[in-house]
């Protein structure tokens, strides 16, 4: 494996993307699977008018643009990520939100700087993710909240469960094995174990949701050109994969072509 190589597959594997990717994502993810949760997890942990939000992997800032209209004039959000890409976008679309790049297990600010804490879909890609809820349970001020969304284990969204066993029949490991990396906490007891070191109670809950793309060929081009794999998939195989998926995968349409499938995540909310 060269140097190059492997530089690609970590980058897959931790979900760094590049910053057309993040245009992507944004444009096509965001509609497709993150716009259904910033309210609900604003709402997990009480969010309010005035308070001080910290985003911890902010990505494209879908949750960071719902902090700032729930906290209003008053109060202040903040979105830290390490991604340069995710970043572009995220201070392109969240005015008034203090942007940062920064790693989660640095935060760039002092003790108790938050009412709230939260991440949403990122702590599957810390590089050490006890040591980054150690950070935010750090910054968090006391008698305030913390809150992270994973995505609940792939077997939970048929869809995707389906378009990893594609990926790694055609393609092999690495292609499977980065679309594979979100779920990679998907458990009740996963989750609570890389929260062990958050002093209050952790309270944890599995929440519905669902995939929804316009068909199956948009599918296909959300997960592959709007995330890691863009790197990993050249454009042989995305053609193919583009012919296959649209016979195997015709099972998750509905009658006017548009695809729709569980895809279920799990909260934990800590009160500090």
């Amino acid at each position: 494996m060269t140097a190059e190589h492997a530089e690609t597959m970590s980058n897959a594997t931790t979900g760094q993307v590049s910053a057309t990717a993040a245009e992507v994502y944004e444009s096509f993810f965001v509609p497709a699977l993150f716009d259904q949760w910033p309210q609900r997890l604003l709402d997990l942990t009480g969010v309010r008018p005035g308070d001080r939000v910290l985003d911890v992997g902010c990505g494209t800032g879908v949750l960071t643009r719902a902090a700032l209209e729930r906290v209003g004039p008053q109060g202040v959000v903040a979105g830290v990520d390490p991604n340069d890409g995710m970043l572009a976008v995220a201070a392109r679309t969240s005015p008034g939100a203090e942007i940062h790049a920064g790693a989660a297990e640095n935060l760039p600010y002092p003790d108790d700087a938050f009412d709230r804490v939260l991440s949403q879909f990122a702590l599957m890609f810390f590089q050490d993710r006890r040591a980054g809820v150690r950070q935010m349970a750090r910054v968090v001020r006391p008698g305030g909240t913390l809150g992270v969304l994973t995505w609940a284990e792939v077997d939970t969204s048929p869809g995707y469960a389906a378009m990893v066993d594609l990926l790694r029949r055609l393609f092999g490991d690495g292609p499977a094995d980065a679309l594979l990396a979100p779920f990679c906490i998907g458990t009740p007891e996963l989750l609570r174990t890389e929260l062990a070191d958050v002093s209050g109670d952790v309270e944890i809950r599995r929440l519905d949701g669902e995939a929804r793309f316009p068909s199956v060929r948009d599918w296909v081009h959300t997960d592959i050109k709007g995330w890691t794999l863009r790197d990993l998939i050249d454009d042989e195989q995305y053609a193919a994969l583009q012919a296959a998926a649209a016979r195997e995968l015709e099972r998750f349409t509905e009658p006017d072509g548009t695809v729709r499938f569980a895809a279920p995540a799990l909260a934990a909310i800590a009160r500090e």
